[in-house]
């Protein structure tokens, strides 16, 4: 695998940071291909990237996220702005249309992207994206996220992220059964309960919670020239963003393909919840290779 070669490039509010690894425009045969995350950056990939040594790809920190500075004085993550951000990058590569694998938030924001620049994809990997407009129980949905931004708010990142952990590992709808259980204890997950006093993580304020909120356009979306798959991870079963893929896939008339692991199955050790990053390629090869 060639040695990433970081570049920035200026788009208003923000000086995106991107990193390259392989030609430009590629070589093979192959789409530049491009992986997204949100609001995971680019070292999230780094256990995948190198599985693909034949194709030349492309990782990104999303705006406000990870070396990419914003200037725009804003903190909010919505899906058009993370989707105009791509097309403009996609565009500096010189080398579209791309394929893209997006997980979990970068999902969302690849479904805008396709939606609004249908011709910037060829094949688009959606791994568990996380709407909850998809979901038979989607004011539930809301009032679990409501739960988990409430005990940060509260109590702090521990805390928060303890709700946030039981929220996305509960099996099945949000009944009153999951809001009757006790507050969970962060130290049941290993964490700390001290409180720093800041309130701006991206995963647990309201600053990303227009990703939760998008409402995707099905009639934009199976118009688009795009071949879209949705992702769901065989060990997430039951929870909500297995179940959230569910209904994405069903809103688009498909079957969902299943990929090794669970959420972050592409995750090396180093991220604590590893996944299985080799065969989690090799599903994600197969799925690109066989459009």
């Amino acid at each position: 695998m060639t040695t990433p070669q970081t570049h920035t490039l200026a788009v208003p509010g923000v000086d995106l940071v991107y990193d390259v690894r392989g030609p430009l425009p590629p070589s093979g045969g192959h789409p530049v291909l491009l992986m997204i995350g949100q609001p995971m950056a680019a070292e999230g990939f780094t256990a995948l990237a190198p599985h693909f040594t034949d194709r030349t790809v492309v990782t990104y920190d999303p705006r406000g996220l990870g070396r990419s500075v914003r200037t725009d004085g804003r903190i909010d993550h919505t899906p058009q702005q993370q989707a105009a951000d791509l097309h403009l990058l996609i565009k500096e590569l010189g080398a579209g249309p791309v394929d893209l694998f997006a997980s979990s938030g970068g999902a969302v924001t690849a479904l805008e992207l396709v939606a609004t620049y249908p011709r910037d994809v060829v094949t688009l990997v959606a791994h568990e994206p996380p709407i909850n407009a998809v979901l038979p129980d989607a004011g539930a949905a809301e009032r679990a996220r409501a739960g988990f931004y409430e005990a940060y708010q509260a109590k702090g990142s521990g805390a928060g992220m303890a709700a946030f952990i039981a929220m996305t590992s509960w099996q099945g709808e949000f009944t009153d059964a999951y809001f009757n259980q006790p507050t969970p204890d962060p130290a049941m997950f290993g964490m700390s309960t001290d409180d720093d006093g800041t309130r701006d993580d991206p995963l647990l304020s309201q600053n990303s919670w227009a990703i939760t909120d998008y409402r995707p356009d099905a009639g934009l979306l199976t118009a688009a020239p795009t071949r879209i798959l949705i992702a769901v991870g065989e060990e997430s079963t039951g929870t909500y963003c297995a179940r959230t893929a569910l209904g994405m896939a069903a809103l688009l008339g498909q079957e969902p393909v299943v990929f090794p692991s669970h959420h972050g199955g592409f995750l090396g050790g180093e991220f604590g919840y590893a996944g299985k990053p080799e065969e989690f390629a090799a599903r994600l090869r197969e799925v690109l290779d066989a459009g």
